[in-house]
């Protein structure tokens, strides 16, 4: 318990501080892009001070030039600074508005051009969507989480049809990223930190442009099912899917 606290004593320390510094400097910058860096700095902190120890495989097929639609499994609250740390490009993240109302963290995710979804309000939530697809209009990478929170039991949950529906109207190739091992670290609804080690599998993009509205469960079943496929244990995707 003593390195949980130390963990969160950190957590909060380096939120106020480089919160602090993302909103100084969003008055002097109009890009997302240096304030989405300083995210990275702040994530990979919280892993070192958690000693938690990340594997990042297939990262090499991302094309750093052209717009995707990320989408991850959500297994922890440590997913977050995974992958901001290791998921090595500039994305931007469609995330529960809930965390937009954390003080200092959740104005310094605004500045840094983060988008906000409702998912109880149905008429917020398609307007989120329709500010994601603009930026990727604009050539800038979205990430999501499709079960839209965390697992409770680490198995991978049900996708939501959002992202979906955006990566088709779009055209935009989506590229699956598979995290094993947060679950342990941090499970939902559990205080206690455990140092460990996490494998972030960037999967190869999968293209978009051949699904339509109406095919887009086919599509979510394509997704999850390379989800399911790579998460580790291999093997075990009866107990993970």
């Amino acid at each position: 318990m003593i390195r949980t606290l130390y963990v969160t004593i950190w957590v909060i320390f380096a939120t106020l501080v480089l919160g602090i510094v993302v909103m100084v400097l969003s008055i002097f910058v109009k890009s997302g892009n240096p304030l989405h860096k300083i995210a990275r700095f702040w994530g990979r902190s919280i892993l070192v001070v958690s000693r938690i120890k990340v594997t990042v495989e297939g990262l090499s097929g991302i094309d750093p030039q052209r717009p995707y639609i990320f989408m991850s499994n959500h297994q922890s609250n440590f997913d977050i600074p995974v992958l901001l740390g290791h998921l090595a490009v500039q994305f931007r993240w469609l995330a529960k508005v809930e965390l937009f109302k954390i003080p200092i963290f959740g104005h310094a995710m605004r500045k840094a051009g983060y988008i906000n979804i409702d998912r109880n309000n149905r008429k917020s939530a398609i307007k989120s969507l329709e500010v994601a697809a603009e930026k990727i209009k604009n050539g800038v990478s979205v990430l999501i989480f499709p079960e839209g929170t965390r697992t409770q039991d680490g198995k991978i949950r049900r996708f939501k049809k959002g992202g979906f529906v955006m990566a088709i109207d779009s055209g935009v190739p989506i590229v699956p990223v598979v995290i094993s091992g947060a679950h342990a670290i941090m499970a939902k609804g559990k205080f206690r930190v455990n140092p460990g080690q996490i494998r972030m599998l960037i999967h190869e993009p999968i293209d978009t442009s051949t699904y339509t509205r109406e095919t887009k469960e086919a599509l979510m079943e394509h997704v999850r099912r390379v989800m399911c496929d790579n998460f580790e244990p291999r093997g075990m995707e009866e107990r993970v899917c």
